[in-house]
């Protein structure tokens, strides 16, 4: 099982720029179905990630206030958890099973390449059996 994750991950994924509303990029992650959107600058450079949990108190409070305050980049996670393009399925499930998150970045020689999921790594192990 020493599979690269690289072969799993996704290639295509929403990204988000710290300048974004929070309400849009809320309505993003839900309308493309992702639990988390890396963060990047205008050169793809990673500089968070922003999930559907740190959507939620923007959310709450805009039900008290009535609107949407906030960006991406105040309400983003980070430093981001990241994993190497090069790590095996088994390094990937460690780092799901000790971790809470549903998914992390992956870097290619520092760069954002891909974004890998919980169930891609679950989806794999079960096919590998």
């Amino acid at each position: 099982m020493s599979e690269a994750i690289a072969g799993i991950m996704r290639t295509q994924y929403l990204t988000l720029e710290a300048d974004t509303p929070i309400r849009q990029a809320a309505g993003l992650l839900h309308a493309n179905g992702e639990e988390a959107a890396p963060v990047v600058d205008a050169a793809g450079a990673l500089l968070g990630i922003l999930t559907q949990k740190d959507c939620f108190r923007p959310a709450m409070m805009a039900s008290y206030y009535q609107q949407w305050r906030g960006t991406v980049g105040e309400q983003m996670s980070h430093p981001v958890r990241t994993i190497d393009a090069t790590s095996d399925i088994v390094a990937a499930a460690e780092m799901f099973a000790s971790e809470p998150y549903r998914s992390f970045p992956v870097l290619r020689l520092g760069q954002l390449v891909g974004m890998l999921r919980r169930d891609d790594v679950l989806g794999r192990l079960l096919e590998l059996g």
